[in-house]
């Protein structure tokens, strides 16, 4: 009785088990039939291709873009690029560099790559791609367009715009790489249509990050170069004087930085007399002079406290230390003498005379 049982038992198991097989099978079949079907139903989206790494292909078979002549490949990159398709012109475009480096239509077609980048918003990436052109085809037609271009990108992370991590997530602002970009387009033709911009921008991007004496050095750079453009000369050495004026006023006052700015705006009136922005150098002078007087006669009143309170000791010959406070009013009256520290410095000297008159003959 129990061994019929059993023997019932494990009939139904092997039956669940057949049944369990079956249904592997079909299910087996199924994905056999399917993979066998894909390749003749749809498209190989990803082909690799030696030196130009993965592209996709349309379901109209690979290579569609594909042409056998870099004039006819080229025709296929501007169409793409026309038609706003940036990743089929940027591909095209590649792939004539590529396989026909030497040929006439090369540096139109590097030129294409660096548009499809900058037209899709990489700019970092296109300012690169345009300096191939210039290095590779420095006689091709497109050269001046392209520093142009790569002076409007310049421009724009100047203006605030933001470096992107792998190209695609904005990340950060860098005056560094920007002045960079501007050095490498003087670099490239020094006497270009946008160099001397570029020159003062320089200039600019290092006064962004408050490095003044390099911005100077950037400004004193383009009014040496470019001496014979009254544009570019007279307004890099206002910028000049300006950097000076700012370093000046950056913690506490820089007498020799303010030195610096009224000697660069009186050159610059001294050469350009009439240009509008004399009023401004003028003011700008005046405020520097009286910050100096200042300077000068707070300095001046350190040293008189100093010199009051050694009174009534004795001081080795020659080391008078009412000469200090002395030399620094005086200095006062050179700065600036229709200020009013320069009514106060006459008013200290008078005193400090009349006192070492008085000094010198109790003894």
């Amino acid at each position: 009785m129990a061994s019929a049982k059993q023997a019932n038992i494990d009939s139904s198991r092997a039956r669940r088990y057949r049944a369990s097989m079956n249904r592997r099978s079909v299910g087996l079949w199924l994905v056999t039939l399917c993979v066998t079907m894909i390749p003749f139903r749809s498209p190989a989206p990803l082909v690799y291709t030696p030196g130009e790494g993965w592209t996709y292909e349309s379901a109209s078979g690979p290579g569609k873009w594909r042409r056998e002549r870099a004039k006819d490949q080229l025709e296929v990159a501007q169409e793409a690029f026309d038609q706003k398709n940036y990743s089929l012109s940027l591909k095209a475009a590649r792939r004539v560099v590529k396989v026909w480096p030497l040929s006439d239509h090369a540096p139109e077609a590097q030129y294409l790559v660096g548009r499809s980048y900058e037209a899709r918003g990489h700019d970092e990436r296109a300012f690169t791609e345009y300096q191939k052109v210039i290095e590779k085809y420095p006689r091709s037609e497109t050269v001046q367009e392209v520093t142009q271009r790569q002076f409007d990108i310049a421009s724009r992370y100047l203006g605030g715009q933001w470096f992107r991590l792998w190209g695609y997530i904005p990340l950060y602002k860098s005056m560094d790489r920007t002045a960079g970009m501007f050095e490498k387009i003087v670099q490239n033709g020094p006497y270009s249509e946008v160099a001397p911009q570029a020159q003062l921008r320089i200039g600019a991007a290092r006064e962004k990050q408050k490095h003044y004496p390099e911005a100077v050095k950037a400004y004193e750079r383009a009014a040496d170069r470019y001496h014979d453009r009254p544009v570019i000369a007279s307004d890099a050495l206002y910028r000049a004087g300006a950097a000076y004026q700012k370093q000046a006023r950056t913690a506490e006052y820089d007498q020799s930085a303010a030195g610096q700015a009224v000697a660069k705006f009186t050159d610059f009136l001294t050469l350009y007399p009439d240009d509008a922005r004399k009023p401004e150098a003028e003011s700008a002078i005046a405020s520097l002079k009286t910050e100096q007087a200042r300077g000068n006669f707070a300095t001046a009143q350190f040293y008189e406290k100093a010199a009051r309170r050694r009174e009534g000791t004795q001081w080795p010959e020659g080391q008078n230390p009412w000469k200090g406070p002395l030399i620094y009013y005086n200095e006062v009256l050179l700065k600036d003498p229709n200020s009013t520290y320069a009514a106060q410095a006459r008013q200290r000297i008078d005193a400090i005379k009349q006192r070492l008159q008085t000094q010198t003959a109790s003894r």
